[in-house]
Parts: C-alpha cells; sequence; structure tokens
C-alpha cells in the first residue's frame, strides 16, 4: 500500500515525490515510461566525454529565490548565462531576443540609447487594436519588417503552421529590448547544475518511503494499492482521448560530436529562414564549461507526431483543454500537476513551482486530518 502513486518523473514528479517522502514521511511509488528520470530535462555523458541535453537545451533561470533554494539542496551550480544568435544568412548573425546590437547590425544604425531605439522601433510598428494571433503581437512590437526577418519563418517551422493560426502568446514570450543586454533571460538567478539534471534528480529522489520503477506505464500499475494518485501525464490520455487528442508538436534531434573545439561562438544559433530545416543548433560545451579538443551539438527539427512538447495554443485545442480540465476536477483523489498535465507550455521553475504549490495544499490537508 502505498499513500502515493506518482506517475512522470520529470521536475513536477520528483519534486513531489521528494517532498511528500521527506516532509511527510510518506510512501510514494514514482514511475516513468522513459528508461531514465528527469522527463524531458534528462541529460548524459556522451561516448566523447560531453554533458549533453537528449531532448535539447534546457537551461535554468528563475526570479524566485524560493525555487533555487530547494533545488541548491540537491546541487551545487555553475553560472551561466545563455546567448542565442539568429543567422541571416550570408556570414550575418545577430542578438536573439532583438536588441540595439541587433538593429544596428540589421539596419546598419548608429543607435547608442535605449530612447533612439525606442523611436526607431516605434516608427516601425503597426497599431493593433486587438492582439489576437502571434503575427499581431509581433507587428503590433516590432513592424512588419523585422516580423519577416526573425520571427515569421522560424514560427511557422516550429509550429508547423502559419503565425495567423496561433495565439498570441507564442511569440509574445519572446521580449524586444532597447539597450545592448544580448543575454537570452534576465532572471536573478541564472545557473545550470554543476553535475547535470540528471545528477540532481538522483540526490532528490534519494529518500526513505521512495520507490521508482522506469519503463513502467502506468497501466501495468494502475492496480496497485494507493491512497491517492498524482498524474504528470498527457490529460487527454489519461481520460482515453475521450474528446479526440490535445495538439502537440514534436521534435526530432540529431546529435553530432565534430573534430574541432568549437562550432559557433553562443550556445544556441537559431535559423529563423524557412530555407533551413532545422529550428536551431547547440553546443554544450558553452552552457556545461567543458573543456575538450572536440565538442558536441544538437540540431532540432521540429516534427508533426512524436512525444508531446509544445502545447499548440488556438481556438480548438484550447476549448477542447477545457473539456478534459472540466473531467479532471471530479476526479476525487487525483490530482493533476506539470505541462503535460495542465496543458501549457511551462519554464522549469513554473512546473517547480506549480509542484511545490500543489505539495503544500497537500500538506495543509494532512495537518487538518
Amino acid at each position: 500500500m502505498y499513500d502515493f502513486l506518482i506517475v512522470g518523473a520529470g521536475f513536477a514528479g520528483c519534486v513531489l515525490a521528494e517532498r511528500l517522502t521527506s516532509q511527510l514521511g510518506k510512501t510514494v511509488l514514482l514511475i516513468d515510461r522513459r528508461p531514465h528520470l528527469g522527463g524531458n530535462a534528462y541529460d548524459e555523458v556522451n561516448g566523447a566525454g560531453h554533458l549533453i541535453h537528449r531532448y535539447g537545451p534546457h537551461i535554468f533561470h528563475t526570479n524566485s529565490a524560493e525555487i533555487f533554494g530547494y533545488l541548491s539542496a540537491f546541487t551545487a551550480w555553475r553560472p551561466y548565462e545563455h546567448r542565442v544568435l539568429a543567422d541571416l544568412g550570408k556570414d550575418k548573425q545577430v542578438p536573439i531576443p532583438i536588441n540595439r546590437t541587433t538593429l544596428n547590425q540589421v539596419f546598419g544604425l548608429s543607435l547608442t540609447t535605449d530612447d533612439a531605439a525606442e523611436v526607431f522601433l516605434a516608427a516601425r510598428r503597426e497599431p493593433m487594436p486587438n492582439i489576437l494571433t502571434s503575427e499581431d503581437a509581433v507587428v503590433a512590437a516590432v513592424g512588419r519588417e523585422l516580423y519577416e526577418l526573425f520571427f515569421r519563418g522560424y514560427t511557422q517551422k516550429q509550429w508547423g503552421c502559419d503565425p495567423r493560426q496561433l495565439d498570441a502568446s507564442v511569440t509574445s514570450r519572446v521580449p524586444t529590448r532597447t539597450n545592448d543586454d544580448d543575454r537570452y533571460f534576465t532572471d536573478r538567478f541564472q545557473a545550470m547544475p554543476v553535475r547535470g539534471y540528471t545528477e540532481m534528480f538522483k540526490a532528490m529522489i534519494n529518500q526513505p518511503g521512495l520507490e521508482v520503477r522506469l519503463n513502467t506505464d502506468f497501466s501495468e500499475v494502475a492496480h496497485h494499492a494507493y491512497d491517492r494518485l498524482i498524474y504528470t501525464g498527457p490529460i487527454d490520455a489519461f481520460f482515453d482521448y475521450r474528446f479526440g487528442p490535445l495538439p502537440y508538436r514534436s521534435l526530432c534531434f540529431d546529435h553530432q560530436t565534430l573534430s574541432k573545439a568549437w562550432r559557433q561562438s553562443v550556445g544556441t544559433i537559431n535559423y529563423p529562414s524557412p530555407d533551413v530545416p532545422y529550428t536551431r543548433i547547440t553546443e554544450y560545451k558553452h552552457i556545461t564549461g567543458q573543456t575538450s579538443d572536440s565538442t558536441s551539438i544538437t540540431i532540432e527539427y521540429p516534427v508533426e507526431e512524436g512525444d508531446p512538447y509544445y502545447p499548440i495554443p488556438n481556438p480548438v485545442s484550447g476549448a477542447r483543454f477545457k473539456r478534459y480540465e472540466a473531467l479532471a476536477r471530479e476526479q476525487a483523489g487525483v490530482i493533476f500537476v506539470g505541462r503535460l498535465a495542465t496543458y501549457k507550455y511551462l519554464n522549469m521553475d513554473q512546473v517547480i513551482g506549480q509542484a511545490l504549490a500543489a505539495y503544500r495544499r497537500l500538506a495543509r490537508i494532512e495537518t487538518a486530518r
């Protein structure tokens, strides 16, 4: 008899498993259908000795001292501020998100102040009384020329549809700056686990009362005796796709090791051109701080079929999710947590925050018993 069965050993599942066992003394069975911990944040050392991320780059950043402090109990950190360039072809690579340096390099300008950059952008913006789509959001922020150059092709490749078919939230997540800050993120805490995410997850789940079973599907243990269920998998799968599958975009990863010390000058280079089939290339030594005569990269290709990565935000998918969400509220003894269970694109720190909030609710219930 377990107090909790937790389905999914990614951030949401591991955080809740750790808290419930270490703080409340509960017994937990944590399962995952994959052969490893960590979900999409799983990393491993490849044949060349490079620490790589199997499912593409996962760069940790947060403004929450609570979340950073929580993870710090299970890992030391390597300070790291991620930088990304957009490859525009003809040997031109410029900072992304768009900043003052980007504007100067693209348009041959000499803007030196935030005010000057703001005036330049203001002259190119197109007023949008109702910002409904991804195209609307970008054109209203930076104008059509920069939209065509940086966003349209990339978004089309990433999501497999025209930006006019996507919710404004897709592109509004990427800021536009008038200063020369070329960091991809500006959060207070930006760092990478010194020994990698996988080692951090191992430390998290090393708790009395916590049993882990990998290569295990929910259907294989659903008959086990447990008091409550925490489900972090796809919410539509939980209900046997009663209202139809929720749409996702997936990714295909081409991991390569190159016989040279470096391939590129920053951790990630984006390729916005629709003529380039992939969206970005990541070189891990920038992220991990490793030194080597060779280097490992990952080339990302968005695809239609595969593991669910990115919920596709549009009115149809939103309405379908609401129907599943209503069913979820009716499930006594079942808690839905995480990106797949809540059908939201969440950063890692947001998933951790969601899981810690779920733990606090459970702790209050336990205290009241």
